[in-house]
């Protein structure tokens, strides 16, 4: 006697329910994807030291910014006219740099973090180098710092800032006020 007619149903209709309850199970286990593969997440980039110490870029600067390279000599004259007003770039009380992060009203620590090929990008201490609110360090000479915004967005309305070091050396210095020659005390009257 077979299994079906033990159960009491009739074998084509059994056989009908098993075949569908199998392929079912299967169907459930496929390994194939419903929808299009999930990118691979963008690689790290290794935090190394960086060029300069934070120290280096520590002081008053005149800022300005620019979009088109063609525009970048004029800009950094503006910047260096700016120094009656200057930004203040400061240290942080955790050996970073006090700097405005984008849209931002009031200073943020953030880091220098060094990264392959030599490059050297300021931004939060806990995001890798090269990170949406970094900035990279397109120059520095001890006198001029060139900052590239990563976000796309940021870069668009902002450009490259560009600071000049107030009362660097080399810069141009207002001329010295001569001295007024003291006057001769006058001979006591007689």
């Amino acid at each position: 006697m077979s299994l079906f007619n033990r159960l009491g149903l009739p074998g084509a209709r059994l056989r009908t329910v098993l075949v569908l309850a199998v392929g079912l199970g299967i169907a459930g286990c496929s390994t194939t994807p419903s929808g299009p593969p999930e990118p691979p997440p963008p690689p790290v980039i290794p935090t190394l030291p960086p060029a300069f110490p934070p120290q280096d870029i520590v002081g008053n600067w005149g800022l300005a910014a620019y979009h088109r390279e063609e525009d970048r000599v004029r800009t950094e004259t503006n910047a260096a006219g700016q120094c009656r007003q200057p930004y203040v770039i400061g240290l942080g009380p955790t050996g970073g740099v006090m700097m405005h992060l984008a849209d931002q009203s009031t200073p943020t620590e953030l880091r220098l973090k060094g990264a392959p090929g030599g490059k050297t990008y300021i931004g939060p201490a806990e995001d890798p180098p090269a990170s949406q609110q970094d900035r990279e360090v397109v120059q520095f000479d001890g006198r001029v710092l060139i900052l590239r915004w990563m976000d796309p967005e940021v870069q668009g309305r902002y450009g490259n800032m560009i600071y000049v070091r107030c009362g660097a050396e080399g810069s141009k210095k207002p001329p010295a006020k001569p001295r007024k020659p003291a006057a001769k005390p006058k001979p006591p009257a007689r």
